[in-house]
């Protein structure tokens, strides 16, 4: 630890800075009332253009994917680019659905997806499927936000949970008090401290390394001499579909996390949202400058932190900047990448905490529940969210917490019928709807059950990749898991919507009006919302 003393200097005073923000912004654009899920739980949803860019870039450009991305490109080689279409792809998707889904929720006062599909089809029973849903993907991609805080811990020097645990305390008492407008305010720091650190890696280190050519050159060099099943320099015949549908479907399910939706639904209003869905691909930009560091740590000659037997790949890019940079701008860029969990981490404890509060609480425990209740339940949740994401890493092989984020995205999938094409159409009946549902949610984790990794040692729930051979294919290719499940629930979801109305059984209540989902601010139909129906 001594060796990084100027870095651990700098890291915890930018840390603590940043953290002062985040308590500060209970006074920025500081409402009458902070007691109400509307104010504390979407800061009152009156975020501009800018600063919806920034949080909705903080949102969804988390530490994790600042470490891991580079760090499997760094050990798979061209797979790891699978991140550069996803992002390419999401935002036209987000377009098409989350302004439809801003609108509905303008005019009926809706927080969360569960709510539009409560109102939408009329039963209780999928909008709780949906609400546990987000908040069963949600609880290891906050976990995984530690991930970042600790590769940059173990590469200072610094061990033991304490750190980790100190920052989450941090976090969570910012959160408590300020709700939305913590993260917003904090996003322009982190967001303008990544860019800076970003544009200075891709000019100084290639001077440093010989330059692209001899990075490239380096990284093409591995792969030739260490080829593995599924890594490469280039992508192959057995992994082009899983690329294919790794990125069309990892696009598909992270509009659909809570705290994707949270970030859209803060907007002021429409044309805040379609500015940033045009202006957001930017980041993709950064995310593939990001993704070279792996290239960069392999020309370094970078080998990641290995304790107690187990390597943490995760470790890849600290070990870069640690290498390359001096000890001051090293501890600015380590300090990127801990604010960088901050941002996520406290939007997705705040959207896992009003899936609860809207959709458990209010629908099932105090139906007259007040706003001021509604507020005060969800700041709790929101802290209890944030100690299961840290038991999550303190209890369990990280390792394993990386898994489970795969796992999320399988899971959050299931949920594109009732929510993504719900806002389009109500041709599936809610019984079809739930019966795909557990479909999808069957196949999804029985493939995944089915998935190794002799790599990691994971006989079960080793990747994303399954192996169509284990569907009676003779052949070498794979697909992503999660497409797979996502198809057998819409085949259901069809097959039992047909037998549903041929058995004549009822449809839930439709709150919702087609006008409903072209509103836009000023709009003079705002109203709470109500729901009828049950199921």
């Amino acid at each position: 630890m001594s060796d990084h003393i100027v870095e651990i200097v700098v890291f915890t005073v930018l840390f603590v800075l940043v953290s002062g923000m985040g308590f500060v912004a209970a006074r920025w654009r500081r409402p009458d009332d902070l007691a109400s899920l509307n104010e504390w739980g979407l800061g009152g949803r009156k975020f501009g253009s800018w600063v919806t860019w920034f949080l909705v870039g903080g949102d969804l450009y988390t530490a994790y994917t600042f470490v891991a991305v580079p760090a499997l490109l760094f050990g798979a080689g061209a797979t790891g680019f699978f991140a550069l279409p996803y992002t390419v792809i999401v935002y036209p998707l987000v377009f098409l659905v989350l302004i439809r889904l801003w609108s509905v929720a303008h005019v009926h006062g809706m927080v969360t997806p569960a709510d539009f599909v409560r109102a939408r089809f009329g039963s209780p029973t999928l909008a709780l499927l949906i609400a546990i849903t987000g908040l069963v993907a949600t609880m290891p991609y906050i976990a995984l936000q530690l991930v970042g805080i600790e590769a940059v811990l173990k590469t200072m020097g610094v061990t033991g949970d304490l750190p980790l645990i100190i920052a989450f305390a941090i976090l969570a008492a910012y959160t408590y008090q300020s709700g939305l407008r913590a993260p917003a305010l904090i996003a322009f720091v982190k967001d303008t401290l990544i860019y800076i650190v970003i544009l200075i890696a891709i000019i100084y280190i290639p001077t440093r390394l010989g330059g692209w050519d001899a990075i490239f050159d380096a990284g093409r060099d591995k792969f030739a001499s260490t080829p593995a099943p599924g890594d490469g320099w280039l992508l192959n015949s057995g992994n082009q579909l899983q690329y294919v549908t790794l990125a069309l479907g990892s696009a598909m399910a992270l509009f659909l996390y809570p705290h994707s939706v949270t970030g859209v639904l803060a907007a002021r209003n429409r044309g805040v949202v379609k500015r940033n869905m045009a202006a957001l691909p930017a980041y993709s930009l950064l995310l593939g400058l990001i993704a070279l560091l792996g290239y960069m740590a392999i020309a370094a000659g970078i080998k990641p932190i290995t304790a107690d037997g187990k390597t943490d790949a995760n470790t890849v890019v600290p070990l870069l900047f640690d290498k390359m940079f001096p000890d001051w701008l090293a501890g600015v860029t380590y300090a990127a990448i801990g604010i960088g969990a901050l941002v996520p981490a406290a939007i997705m404890s705040i959207a896992a905490a009003n899936l609860f509060t809207r959709n458990i609480y209010k629908e099932y425990i105090k139906p007259d529940a007040t706003d001021a209740q509604e507020a005060a339940v969800s700041k709790v949740t929101s802290l209890v969210v944030k100690v299961g994401a840290v038991l999550v890493i303190l209890l369990i092989d990280p390792q394993f917490s990386i898994d489970l984020q795969l796992i999320g995205g399988v899971i959050i999938l299931q949920t594109l019928p009732s929510v993504a094409l719900g806002l389009f159409t109500r041709w599936f009946h809610r019984v079809g709807l739930i019966a795909g549902w557990a479909a999808g949610m069957g196949a999804g984790m029985l493939m995944l059950y089915n998935i190794s990794n002799p790599v990691i040692k994971h006989e079960h729930f080793g990747g994303s990749a399954f192996p169509l051979a284990k569907l009676g294919f003779d052949t070498k290719i794979t697909i992503y898991a999660g497409f797979l499940a996502l198809a057998v629930n819409l085949a259901v979801a069809v097959v039992a919507t047909l037998i549903a109305r041929a058995a004549k059984s009822p449809e839930g209540a439709d709150a919702t009006r087609p006008a409903d989902y072209t509103a836009d601010e000023g709009d003079p139909r705002v109203q709470d919302i109500e729901l009828s129906g049950s199921h």
